[in-house]
């Protein structure tokens, strides 16, 4: 009622006050409506706009198990932890060996490093736990620094395994993948929907790396940077000198599909002679089981029941008892 009065009597008693009050009113109304909007105002808005539609995010990750959702996270978690204690001075060529391997369990360098330090203690632990009971303690914590050693070096050789196995994997695809970009295109596709045909014709540690260029690429990397993105990670020398030579072409203007069909034809050639070269190394690796395990036991076979008649002449030489009854 205060206000209502103090308006009413502003009104008749004071009317140029209220003039005034009014104009300064209009003028701030007409300042908030043509002012331009801000960034911040934008981002603001779309973030509530996008808060208050259904959470695509959450409604995924609600689908997975609760081994994904809970349990993997923790146990990055606590890899990243462990990874902290561990060295980090090759911390840039561990992750380029991890992208070589096609990221095993979605692990980066620093999980890794967690990954073998958590290893070590455990089997460092262990070690000692046991020896302890049944040895002195010096000869436990020798024990355990060897069993600390091998714990940390086992992960590295089994992921650089995994790496020459995708290698090798890669390399045997390519010639088959080639041959199937060349007819896409010569066909009259695009060479990203080449690539995506090849990707759905087969699924190969090469394929999903022409599903991740061919993503890089629709989101806006350039394809050339794309394709060289490609290479260095995957570390093979045929699959290199393939980007390179396509690269190349692009910035000169030759015909794609004239640069794969020359590849293609090469990586077959490429291919036997491969196999010509596993060929002759059969000879050679064979050498070591014969000498090994197949000619002892041929001599024991052909030389063993004339054994006591030799070692009989053999003692009649030399004035010996007989050795049969």
């Amino acid at each position: 009622m205060a206000l209502i009065e103090w308006v009413w009597n502003a009104y008749y008693l004071h009317t140029p006050v209220t003039f005034a009050l009014l104009c300064g009113l209009g003028a701030l109304c007409l300042w908030l409506a043509f002012r331009p909007r801000g960034p911040i105002a934008d981002a603001e808005g779309r973030l509530e706009a996008y808060a208050a539609e259904s959470d695509v995010i959450e409604e995924v990750e609600m689908r997975r198990s609760i081994i994904g959702r809970v349990f993997v996270p923790m146990a990055k978690r606590i890899l990243q932890i462990f990874g902290k204690l561990g060295p980090k001075r090759n911390i840039e060529a561990l992750g380029r060996l991890l992208a070589a391997a096609g990221r095993p369990g979605g692990l980066d360098a620093l999980d890794f490093i967690g990954l073998q330090m958590l290893i070590a203690l455990a089997l460092a632990g262990a070690v000692l736990l046991w020896t302890t009971r049944t040895e002195g303690l010096l000869d436990g914590l020798w024990k355990a620094a060897i069993a600390a050693l091998l714990g940390f070096v086992i992960p590295y050789l089994w992921l650089r395994s995994r790496v020459d196995r995708r290698r090798q994997e890669i390399l045997r695809a390519l010639p088959d993948a080639l041959d199937m970009l060349t007819i896409g295109v010569e066909a009259g596709l695009a060479f990203e929907s080449a690539m995506v045909r090849v990707g759905e014709q087969w699924d190969n540690a090469l394929t999903r790396e022409f599903r991740r260029m061919v993503t890089e690429a629709r989101l806006g990397t350039p394809r050339n940077t794309a394709l060289q993105r490609m290479a260095d990670r995957v570390g093979v020398h045929e699959l290199t000198t393939f980007v390179a030579v396509l690269i190349q072409s692009t910035q000169l203007g030759v015909s794609i599909a004239h640069v794969l069909h020359t590849q293609a034809d090469q990586m077959r050639i490429k291919r036997r002679q491969r196999a010509e070269e596993l060929a002759r190394q059969a000879g050679v690796k064979m050498v070591f089981p014969l000498a090994l395990m197949i000619f002892p036991a041929l001599l024991v076979v052909l030389l063993g029941p004339g054994l006591p008649a030799l070692f009989e002449a053999v003692a009649g030489l030399i004035g010996a008892p007989s050795i049969l009854p």
